[in-house]
C-alpha cells in the first residue's frame, strides 16, 4: 500500500482566475515520470473553483473522464450538446473517445470543489459519450467498462467499517474525514494505492465519505 498525503499533491490552476488545482499524478509542468498512473488511472485531480471561476471549452481525447462534486454545483457543456448541472452525490461521466470539447463552471453563488478523475480506456477511439446519475446510493457500484473500472462510493458514520475490494489496483480516495485504512491514518484529500488488495478494511475515525477505484488495468 503507497499512501499519497493531500499536501503531497502537485500544485495547478490558476489562483488570479479563481481556479486552485491539486494533482495526484504527473500533470502539465509537473512531470514525473515515476508517477505516471497507476492502473487504469492517469489523473485524479481535486479542484476548487470561486463562484464566476471556470474552464473554458477545452478537447479531450481517449479519457474516461469521472467528476464527483464535493461541495457546490459544477455546470457542464460539452460539444455533444449536453448541458447539466452536477451536485454532491452526483457521479458524472464524460467518455471523450475519438475526441469531444467540454466546458466546467461554477456558476452558482458558492464555491465548488470536486474530484475528477481520468481513466484510460481499454480500447482507444470510438464515439463520445455522456451520463450522469443523480444522488448515487451509498455501496452501490459505478460500473466504467470503457476502462475496466469500478467506483464504489462509500459514506461512514463514526466507528463504522467497510471492505475494500479485493482487486489488482485500488485505488481509495478521502473526500471528507478521516479513516484507518489497513492500520494507516488517511485524512481528507489523502490517497492510498493498493495493489493485489485482498481482505483490507477501512474504520471510520470520523464520519467519512470515500471514492474506492477497483481496476484490472496495467500499472
Amino acid at each position: 500500500m503507497d499512501v499519497r498525503r493531500a499536501a503531497e499533491r502537485y500544485p495547478g490552476g490558476d489562483r488570479a482566475s479563481g481556479i486552485e488545482s491539486r494533482h495526484a499524478f504527473s500533470f502539465g509542468p509537473h512531470y514525473d515520470p515515476g508517477n505516471l498512473r497507476f492502473g487504469a488511472m492517469i489523473a485524479c485531480n481535486e479542484e476548487r473553483l470561486v463562484p464566476g471561476a471556470g474552464f473554458d471549452e477545452h478537447p479531450h481525447s481517449h479519457t474516461e473522464i469521472v467528476t464527483w462534486v464535493v461541495e457546490g454545483e459544477l455546470t457542464h457543456r460539452d460539444s455533444t450538446g449536453h448541458e447539466t448541472r452536477v451536485g454532491p452525490g452526483d457521479v458524472q461521466r464524460l467518455s471523450s473517445a475519438g475526441g469531444v470539447r467540454h466546458v466546467e463552471r461554477n456558476d452558482a453563488g458558492t464555491p465548488l470543489t470536486f474530484v475528477q478523475t481520468w481513466l484510460a480506456p481499454l480500447t482507444p477511439g470510438g464515439d463520445p459519450a455522456y451520463e450522469i446519475v443523480h444522488g448515487i446510493a451509498d455501496s452501490t457500484p459505478y460500473a466504467v467498462p470503457e476502462a475496466g473500472v469500478m467506483l464504489h462510493v462509500r459514506r461512514l458514520a463514526t466507528g463504522e467499517r467497510t471492505a475494500v475490494p479485493d482487486g489488482a489496483y485500488l485505488y481509495v480516495h478521502v473526500v471528507r474525514g478521516e479513516v484507518h485504512l489497513d492500520g494507516e491514518a488517511l485524512g481528507a484529500g489523502d490517497a492510498a494505492r493498493i495493489t493485489d488488495a485482498k481482505n483490507v478494511e477501512a474504520v471510520a475515525v470520523s464520519a467519512a465519505e470515500l471514492l474506492m477505484w477497483e481496476m484490472a488495468g496495467q500499472p
